[in-house]
């Protein structure tokens, strides 16, 4: 034993000098690391001066570059003046005063290095001046800060060189002691009885712990039997301990459907010792009780070699109430959403049935006006009249933020001109603007993109919100509204469009929550100013979709500015020919069936059916529409949706299927219901058009041109291939895009038809499903081009294919190559006709 404290204190020794050994290296290491930074601070300022120079003789700029240098060096003064590292440095006279002139010189030189890249340009020889007569003070600054760390580093080694072999001795001494404890401790090893006694310590100890234990302790052999079994056990299982113990683990404790796949378990670690749970963690499993209740608890298995074998100790702990907990929770969270869903059907559902009285007092004013009034009538008229299109945006905004919230609203980009949108909206708000004694003006900023395709609907909304919003709490001050077009490294453009005023402004908190729905402002703003507080969350709605971001920069007292960004796709402007188009004769009476249960919206819509001189036939509900459709033929039919006894898409439904004198007549749905995926349920119904509630005269009178027009042109065409295209049609699409537009539109056009009819070729290997779908899609487009005799083929093969009858709609293919061999040459975006 001398020997071996002989050899361990030399160890120790031994060891104790290479620790101080590598700890003088380690801390050399870490003041070098220091000097580094120090070193390198002077070597950033360098970088940053040649570039500088280099630009000011007149190199190719590279403003990023000589920015990210002088950042690189801001960044280094800041550490130096900041981490904890240099606090001692900070103290010394040389060095504090040095730092201070080189942060007098980057305050002096961070204007010009942020200013525009223009203005940094003019600035190079000054900026270039300033790092010349700061260059020594750098260099100052770094060797007053190394030359302190050099002497620093000494004198902690040292310091550390001196605790090391304090460190050395006093553990020598500890060997030492160790020793002689050693020696007694084996006298003591002697003592059998004294080690028995503290074995049965031990083991008492233990039995106390498992025995207050709260998770069950269970355990086993490898056969399964049970050896041990502790109170918390007996309470989570209901079997007493002295019952379990000795008992067949699987038998006690695995409910029924987990016992085969437990004793196989046993059977595998008693082969080859394989243990796929034991030491994985807790794990979900299912137990069962004294009184067969099955129950779900956590398991953590854990083994251990004894002398008479390996055993196996399982914790478990009961977790019903977690997961009564969890099923709670989540009962909870599905009510939420089903009260959410609620919410936003409520919404759907009053915005739908508000709009149908509406509707009738908007056409009972439209109606009264055309009559003879007195002026103070008439000025009662458009009074109502103007209230009840404000009720109307109410409903409206309420719809849309209904359709975003539940994920439906659907964007339709379209050719427009954005500055004249602009110009539209300030001629619009320009008498509010007056009124209240105010300017309002707006330009573009930069080169000007006045055609781009964007949801004009959208952006319309938008920026009425926005405009009228600063015009609303803008006084004796001035509006202006900047466009300009950014381009990001993308290269797909973004428009910004700034709108800034001079009026009351807005503080942080109200700035935070001016874009949240019903938010108006404070008691000052209620007082003076009307409005929902709809409009700016409606317009960061409308802003998101587009993907894009809105915000808003203000102070109380001078101002606010709202910034909308959102990408755009710019294009050419179409070239429009006015002269192309002459006027069409007046539209022929036309017999008309009316579908509507509501007597107001009814009346209202025979009046204006009848004041242009159409025939119009009344059904109140959708079963009495089938009746009429059958009996008698009409050039068109407005269907209502919501009515009794028999609604409208099933009425539309059974007139298509029906063989009768209107059932190939246009059907146009007269609905409130704005949602894009119910408008699309309409149409795939067999309905032609959609309007919405309420209705006016010019939408009527459109919708009948449109599809009454069309439909001369389809029975013109039955026996004349030559008027298989309604020209009317791409008159209007001509004037309304231009050639340009409108080319490439209908080469797309062709291929599709061309592709759709190879598709129809191979019938046999379509379903019928798919070829009425596909006939479907492209008849809408026909129709839409003016592709009047294509659309009425592509809808024979539809109905035979949804009737399932395979004959008809053979010979309904066969018919389209002649249709679509004399509608083609007709689709020209110019007015040429092709010879034959």
């Amino acid at each position: 034993m001398l020997l071996l404290g002989i050899v361990g204190v030399a160890a120790i020794l031994y060891m104790s000098i290479a620790v101080a050994r590598d700890l003088r290296l380690l801390n050399s290491a870490r003041s070098d690391n220091v000097q580094w930074t120090l070193s390198q601070t002077e070597v950033e300022f360098l970088e940053y001066q040649m570039h500088l120079g280099l630009l000011a003789a007149g190199a190719e700029p590279d403003l990023k570059t000589l920015r990210r240098e002088f950042d690189i060096f801001y960044s280094r003064i800041s550490t130096l003046r900041q981490a904890s590292t240099y606090a001692n440095l900070r103290d010394l006279p040389a060095f504090s005063r040095n730092l201070r002139i080189v942060e007098t010189f980057l305050s002096r030189s961070v204007d010009g290095i942020d200013a525009p890249d223009a203005e940094l340009i003019a600035r190079l020889p000054e900026l270039l001046q300033l790092a010349t007569d700061v260059r020594p003070n750098v260099r100052m600054l770094a060797n007053s800060g190394l030359n302190h760390f050099a002497e620093d580093s000494d004198r902690r080694r040292n310091n550390v060189a001196v605790t090391l072999t304090q460190l050395a001795g006093a553990v020598t001494a500890l060997l030492v002691t160790l020793l002689f404890l050693a020696l007694y401790l084996a006298y003591l090893n002697r003592q059998n009885s004294r080690r028995r006694a503290e074995a049965v310590q031990a083991s008492a100890r233990m039995k106390i712990v498992t025995g207050t234990a709260l998770d069950a302790v269970v355990v086993s052999d490898s056969h399964g039997r049970i050896l041990d079994f502790n109170a918390a056990a007996e309470q989570i299982f209901g079997h007493a301990a002295r019952d379990a113990i000795g008992a067949d683990l699987g038998m006690l404790l695995v409910p029924d459907h987990h016992r085969d796949a437990h004793v196989a378990g046993m059977a595998r670690l008693r082969a080859d010792g394989e243990k796929r749970m034991v030491g994985k963690g807790r794990v979900k499993l299912e137990a069962k009780r004294a009184n067969g209740e099955i129950f779900p608890v956590e398991l953590a298995i854990q083994s251990a070699d004894t002398d008479e074998g390996e055993i196996f100790i399982a914790f478990l702990r009961d977790i019903s109430h977690r997961v009564r907990a969890e099923a709670e929770l989540v009962a909870a969270r599905d009510r939420a959403l089903a009260g959410e869903k609620a919410k936003t059907d409520f919404l759907a559902t009053m915005s739908h049935e508000i709009r149908t009285p509406l509707n009738g007092l908007l056409g009972n004013l439209a109606l009264l006006r055309d009559t003879r009034l007195s002026a103070r009538q008439m000025r009662s008229v458009r009074n109502m009249e103007t209230s009840g299109k404000l009720l109307m945006s109410h409903i409206s905004d309420v719809l849309d933020i209904t359709k975003y919230d539940a994920g439906k609203l659907r964007l339709r980009p379209v050719a427009m001109n954005i500055s004249t949108l602009l110009q539209d909206i300030v001629d619009n708000q320009s008498g509010a603007a007056a009124a209240h004694n105010t300017t309002l003006e707006w330009g573009w900023i930069g080169p000007s993109a006045d055609w781009i395709c964007a949801d004009r609907d959208r952006i319309q909304h938008i920026l009425m919100n926005v405009i009228g919003n600063s015009v609303k709490f803008t006084r004796d001050g001035r509006i202006t509204i900047e466009a300009q077009v950014l381009d990001n490294d993308t290269g797909a453009p973004r428009l910004q469009i700034d709108v800034s005023d001079t009026g009351i402004g807005m503080d942080k908190a109200l700035q935070a929550q001016i874009f949240d729905d019903f938010m108006t402002g404070d008691s000052s703003y209620d007082r003076d100013v009307g409005g929902t507080g709809l409009g700016l969350g409606i317009a960061r709605r409308f802003v998101k979709a587009l993907g894009g971001e809105i915000e808003v920069e203000s102070e109380p007292g001078v101002g606010s500015t709202f910034s909308i960004r959102f990408p755009v796709e710019t294009m050419e402007p179409p070239n429009t020919h006015p002269d192309i188009r002459k006027p069409g004769a007046p539209a022929s009476p036309k017999r008309i069936l009316l579908v509507e249960d509501n007597e107001i919206n009814r009346v209202v819509a025979r009046e204006m059916l009848t004041a242009a001189g159409h025939h119009v036939t009344e059904a109140t509900n959708g079963k009495r529409a089938v009746e009429l459709a059958e009996s008698e033929p009409f050039d068109l039919i407005f269907m209502d949706i919501s009515m009794p006894v028999m609604d409208g898409r099933q009425a539309t439904r059974e007139i298509r299927a029906g063989q009768g004198a209107a059932a190939q007549t246009p059907i146009v749905a007269l609905t409130a219901n704005a949602m894009a995926e119910e408008q699309e349920a309409f149409l795939s119904d067999g309905m032609n058009d959609i309007l919405t509630k309420p209705l006016t005269r010019d939408g009527l009178l459109r919708v009948i041109a449109n599809h009454t027009e069309a439909r001369t042109e389809i029975t013109a065409s039955r026996t004349d291939h030559s008027n298989a295209v309604a020209q009317a049609y791409l008159d209007d699409l001509r004037a309304t895009l231009g050639i340009d537009a409108l080319a490439p539109l209908l080469d797309r056009f062709k291929v599709e038809v061309d592709d759709t009819l190879a598709f129809l070729k191979n019938h046999p290997r379509h379903t019928a499903a798919d070829i009425a779908s596909r006939a479907h899609r492209i008849a809408g487009s026909a129709a839409t081009l003016g592709a009047v005799e294509l659309r009425t083929g592509l809808l024979k093969v539809e109905e035979a294919a949804k009737a399932g009858n395979a004959d008809a709609m053979a010979e309904a293919i066969d018919a389209l190559s002649a249709i679509w061999s004399a509608t083609r040459p007709q689709m020209r975006a110019d007015r040429r006709r092709t010879l034959r």
